[in-house]
């Protein structure tokens, strides 16, 4: 037997005036179970569901903003890695465009050598070239002023004056001649010439 029956057999059984504190009166204990009872029916009819609903969206709340984190964590990731890729890219990129520069900087610097090169060969030889045209315009010129000067000495030491023009070109041409042999043969200081008057 159960334990409620036990009690309202008890209660039944004892016909006494004296009531036991103990023991509540059997209306009581029927009205006080049917309460709990609808109670409990309550709770489990309309309170329960409304808590499940709570927490189910509470759960739903709470996983979905694990979710939204995780992929939001993920799409950071994805978006670092993605920098870091073109951050990687971009300083390959700017190595090669700096080897390109050296490159060309040297390949220039080449061809400005190259350039400056030639300039100074053109302008060595067109000196030279110059030179010699101002060698052959001197020398051509000191001939004359040398076969000017003796005609002149030959004249004075012959005694007479020489007239002929092949005659003063042989003169001029033997005189440099002699000055000539006399310089190669004596070092660079030609033989001085003496007047004979």
């Amino acid at each position: 037997m159960s334990a409620s029956a036990a009690i309202l057999l008890a209660a039944s059984e004892s016909g006494h005036s004296d009531e036991n504190v103990l023991i509540p009166p059997l209306s009581e204990l029927l009205i006080g179970t049917l309460a709990f009872g609808l109670l409990v029916a309550f709770f489990f009819w309309k309170i329960r569901p409304q808590i499940a609903k709570t927490y189910a969206l509470r759960t739903e709340r709470i996983e979905g903003g694990i979710a939204r984190a995780e992929s939001a964590q993920r799409e950071a990731q994805a978006l670092l890695e993605q920098y870091r890729a073109q951050l990687t890219e971009a300083r390959a990129e700017a190595a090669r465009i700096r080897d390109d520069a050296h490159t060309e900087g040297r390949q220039i610097v080449e061809e400005l050598r190259a350039s400056a090169q030639r300039e100074i060969a053109d302008i060595k030889e067109r000196a030279d070239a110059q030179l010699a045209a101002d060698r052959a315009q001197i020398v051509a010129q000191v001939r004359r002023e040398v076969g000017v000067i003796a005609i002149d000495l030959a004249s004075k030491i012959v005694g007479y004056q020489v007239e002929s023009t092949a005659t003063q070109a042989r003169l001029v041409d033997d005189f440099i001649a002699a000055l000539d042999n006399s310089a190669e043969g004596a070092g660079s200081t030609p033989a001085p010439v003496g007047s004979g008057g």
